[in-house]
């Protein structure tokens, strides 16, 4: 049975903690209604996931409900207050300036999750914005999280997009869209940091929270709270480390951009590298490349040292013994990246644990060799694996220098000599992938989209859906971008 768009929303069984145990932390508030929903985009794989049950519901109820038009029985839409480093420089009062939190549900594995819109309207921490955002960055969003997902990073991700039939103004009228965002938790250092000024408990009270809700096992430890850093410092470690290893640039690491949970999140001006270079920049805001390519590990560092002056007076009684207690586990923070980094790029050369100053070395020779001669990141690695079973013209194809790269290729050799070469290559496969969300694919798509053709936005995410799989049908959306493209791209916050 079909339900109108008027009906009640069933299917959802929320449990909306955040709203219900913090009080004070966010302002309730509702979504805009929008004149013509129409749903893009369904990620039915995912609403599986989360135990969700859409089947009773036609199209243009789904619309009317991702949409904001009707809202599921149990919602609780808030605005989730924060602060921010933006570009290192403190802004008090950031919030949801687009996005509501509808509710939590328990997925189908136990985990909780977050519903969220973004694009729903204007809310008390809108300051200046409309609060509304178009399509093609809602469905960049999808694309962008899809593909970190099928590439085994943390991430959040879309569950739904739907057009909401409005022209909304930037630099041009673009049709306007609202996505349906899914999230292990929406707390970021930023949230932290706007209850820090001053306000001890309810630092506290937002730790206990986050600890009994991302970090469970912490809660009876002897200083849960430095627990809390040190396992916050881990998860970004490992993620900084995987964004590193396929090329990630996000490009609007501030701390209000920086998940508790360990998830990427915020999809605006990042993109892929593709000619290996480590000051990569793409972000049209990121002027003086704070967040480039190869700064994105100390950014982490520096925003957990945000994080971790928030929880100073929860560490210990005396000030100075709580700076060296946080002070620890930030200048921890190198050792593990580089930990978390070894053991990827030695999945990535196909080489087992050995002596690290060697791997490194051997390591970071590669990128040299891919730097010198401005080559291919992804295919760079994926070429490397053909090596590994003795086809080396794909790899030598992309050099110029084959005197430095056959040096290189000899030691490599050596290091892992007497393993099984078809096996080794199949797990090098699997460590490197074939296709990323190339820059000028990922334009096409969402320029098409937003024109109203969604064929090639369902093309490119089906195939950034099996990234490891080399399928000669999908060979375009593996080729890199016209350097004349890349030269000149430019990526955008979507506001």
């Amino acid at each position: 049975m079909n339900h109108p768009a008027s009906a009640p929303a069933i299917g959802f069984l929320f449990d909306n903690s955040y709203a219900r145990d913090l009080p004070g932390f966010y302002a309730a508030w509702k979504p805009e209604a929008v004149p013509a929903p129409v749903l893009l985009y369904l990620n039915q794989a995912l609403a599986d996931e989360l135990a969700l049950d859409l089947s009773t519901y036609d199209e243009a109820a789904l619309a009317a409900l991702f949409a904001g038009n009707r809202l599921p029985d149990g919602a609780t839409p808030i605005a989730q207050a924060y602060a921010g480093h933006q570009f290192g420089q403190f802004s008090p009062q950031l919030g949801d300036g687009r996005a509501l939190l509808i509710g939590e549900v328990i997925d189908r594995h136990g985990r909780r999750r977050d519903l969220a819109f973004k694009g729903s309207g204007r809310t008390p921490f809108s300051r200046r914005g409309d609060g509304k955002a178009a399509v093609g960055p809602m469905l960049r969003e999808v694309l962008i999280g899809e593909a970190m997902h099928a590439l085994g990073i943390p991430t959040t991700r879309a569950l739904a997009v739907v057009g909401t039939g409005e022209q909304i103004r930037r630099e041009r009228p673009l049709p306007g869209a609202n996505l349906t965002r899914v999230a292990a938790s929406h707390i970021r250092v930023g949230t932290f940091e706007f209850f820090a000024r001053g306000a001890i408990e309810e630092v506290r009270l937002l730790a206990d929270y986050t600890i009994a809700r991302h970090d469970p096992a912490l809660a009876g430890t002897a200083n849960r709270y430095l627990a809390f850093l040190r396992a916050v410092t881990e998860r970004q470690a490992a993620l900084v480390a995987q964004w590193m290893l396929v090329g990630f640039i996000h490009g609007v690491m501030n701390t209000d951009n920086m998940s508790i949970a360990g998830e990427t999140i915020d999809f605006g001006p990042c993109a892929f590298m593709e000619a290996y270079h480590p000051r990569t920049v793409f972000s049209s805001i990121d002027e003086q490349g704070r967040y480039a390519y190869r700064n994105q590990p100390a950014v982490a560092q520096w925003n957990l040292a945000r994080l971790a002056e928030t929880l100073l007076p929860l560490l210990a009684d005396e000030q100075q013994e709580a700076v060296a207690l946080a002070t620890g586990v930030i200048d921890g923070f190198p050792e593990r990246y580089r930990q978390h980094w070894l053991a990827g790029v030695r999945a990535k050369l196909g080489i087992p644990a050995g002596d690290a100053a060697a791997d490194l070395a051997l390591a970071e020779d590669w990128l040299g060799l891919l730097q010198q001669d401005k080559v291919d990141f992804t295919l760079a690695w994926r070429r490397l694996a053909d090596a590994a079973e003795g086809r080396l013209a794909p790899l030598q194809a992309l050099f110029t220098d084959h005197l430095a790269l056959d040096a290189w290729l000899q030691r490599w050799q050596v290091r892992r000599a007497g393993d099984d070469e078809k096996a080794h290559a199949a797990a090098m496969r699997g460590a490197n992938p074939w296709i990323i969300p190339r820059n000028h694919r990922v334009e096409e798509a969402v320029d098409a989209a937003s024109d109203g053709d969604l064929a090639p936005f369902l093309a490119l995410l089906a195939a950034l859906q099996r990234p490891f799989e080399e399928n000669p049908a999908l060979a375009r959306f593996a080729e890199p971008a016209p350097a004349a493209f890349t030269a000149a791209y430019q990526t955008f916050c979507g506001t």
